[in-house]
């Protein structure tokens, strides 16, 4: 994601990916919770420091989008945040990190 905005969703993660972001987060009823680590954070342990949004092509509710998010302990990972009402992720909890960028 040097100068150019991803196509893809896939073309998105996976350019986080090789740029570190390597943990998955979830935004649960409390906390934001990393996949493999186990740890929880708090929306002020986190800063955004890229975002990637994806319209859908023939409905707005297929919306989507991808954050890079870095933790206060060095943890990089991400979050793919659906906005269809079938998305399983606390939307307020993320709407709270603070954006780096």
């Amino acid at each position: 994601m040097k100068d150019s905005k991803p196509d893809t969703l896939a073309e998105a993660t996976n350019s986080l990916t090789k740029d570190g972001y390597l943990e998955s987060f979830t935004a649960e009823e409390n906390a934001i919770k990393a996949a493999n680590s186990k740890k929880e954070y708090q929306p002020e342990d986190l800063k955004i420091t890229k975002s990637f949004r994806f319209d859908g092509l023939t409905n707005p509710a297929d919306e989507t989008q991808v954050f890079g998010i870095l933790a206060n302990d060095g943890t990089k990972g991400t979050i793919v945040m659906s906005y269809s009402a079938a998305h399983n992720h606390n939307i307020e909890l993320i709407k709270q990190i603070p954006s780096a960028e």
